[in-house]
């Protein structure tokens, strides 16, 4: 089968989402492509698109939570978003792509390709099977205006909030959101911390403000540092991202002290979170969805304002996290409720209750069982020639 998974680099949880999705697909033998569709507009454009986002929730979050908000309101409008109209100037590229490169089944992590498969639809482009995949626990701004054969959500709790936005339920599969194999895998701790050079006998506590290094990263540090003189036995290890001027902040003020750790961005998350007796986050739904797959213990912090806040209300209300929010003052708190084995144990087994760490492999399911016979797309493919 001939897959095709459109991702967009607004945030790095949209992209991991799309390789998650890729790694198990491959693994079953099928022909994956994972595109940013902004690539065929050239000029380097998704680079541009992906840069503005970064640098707008790196250095004003509140700008983008106002942007949020606005997109609340208008749609409740009842006329269709900029959002489709800008990404149907799309739309013969994308034509063209898939005429040049056809396919069985096109998967899409992100609203941006959503909008734009929805607006070749609506002028009678034919296309193959369309599976939207959310990647936060919410149903974010005009979801509801695009059209896909199946909408893979993070849980069957959302399923009314969906459907009252006017998506078919029957559309709605709730499998959850799809995070690479090695977030779920069982792994021997003492060869982690082994592999990646930590000592075996302290308390490690991961910081990460996501693939960009955004929210109030240096102030809990700040705070961290507090902890930990009076926690002689615990190590900070804290993940900057693409963050580069976070990175050189922490080093200036901190690079010496002995029970930090600091590094920029790593491909080995997964084991860091796996040797980490707490996680503190960011509530992107990606990394929040790693974590309760990986079994850490999390805090969440620094939401950006929009769909994060929803994340972190709908972990902290299934009991999947404690949530300290901007709040400063709430951190250590919440640290020293995690040192109880009963509080670690309940926030674990509300992970394992909540959370499935196989998304990508039932996704996979779904489009092999639906569109794996390529009928459809040697139709359209044979329309089209």
């Amino acid at each position: 089968m001939r897959v095709l998974i459109l991702s967009c680099s607004t945030g790095g949880g949209h992209n991991a989402a799309a390789h998650a999705i890729e790694e198990e697909m491959k693994r079953r033998g099928h022909t994956v492509t994972v595109l940013d569709p902004y690539e065929l507009k050239g000029r380097n454009l998704d680079h541009k698109v992906g840069d503005f986002y970064i640098h707008l929730v790196q250095r004003a979050p509140s700008l983008f939570g106002v942007a949020y908000r606005m997109g609340e309101l208008y749609r409740r409008l009842p006329w269709r978003s900029p959002v489709y109209w800008v990404n149907g100037r799309m739309c013969s590229r994308m034509k063209e792509y898939l005429k040049a490169h056809p396919v069985d089944v096109i998967i899409m992590t992100h609203l941006f390709p959503g909008e734009i498969l929805t607006y070749m639809k609506n002028q009678g482009i034919q296309l193959p099977e369309t599976v939207f995949v959310a990647t936060d626990y919410t149903c974010i701004p005009f979801t509801e205006e695009i059209d896909c054969d199946y909408y893979v959500i993070p849980s069957a709790a959302l399923e009314a909030e969906y459907e009252a936005r006017g998506i078919d339920g029957k559309r709605l599969v709730p499998y959850g959101i799809p995070v690479a194999h090695a977030f779920g895998e069982k792994a021997d701790r003492a060869k982690l911390l082994d592999s990646l050079g930590l000592a075996a006998n302290r308390h490690y506590l991961l910081l990460s403000g996501g693939s960009m290094g955004a929210g109030k990263i240096f102030r809990m540090v700040e705070t961290l540092m507090d902890y930990l003189s009076a926690h002689a036995d615990t190590s900070l290890i804290v993940v900057c991202g693409s963050n580069d001027r976070l990175y050189e902040r922490i080093f200036r003020r901190y690079g010496k002290a002995p029970q930090l750790i600091l590094l920029h961005h790593t491909e080995r998350m997964a084991d860091y979170m796996k040797i980490s007796d707490v996680f503190l986050s960011k509530p992107g739904g990606l990394s929040s969805t790693e974590a309760a797959a990986s079994g850490v213990p999390l805090i969440h912090i620094s939401p950006i304002p929009g769909c994060e806040t929803r994340n972190m209300d709908f972990f902290a209300e299934k009991g999947m996290s404690i949530e300290a929010g901007n709040d400063e003052e709430r951190l250590v708190p919440a640290l020293e409720k995690l040192r109880s084995a009963r509080a670690v144990s309940e926030i674990r087994s509300n992970q394992r209750a909540q959370v499935n760490p196989f998304a990508a492999k039932e996704i996979c399911e779904l489009v092999e069982r639906t569109a794996g016979a390529g009928k459809r797309g040697e139709a359209i493919r044979k329309e089209n020639t």
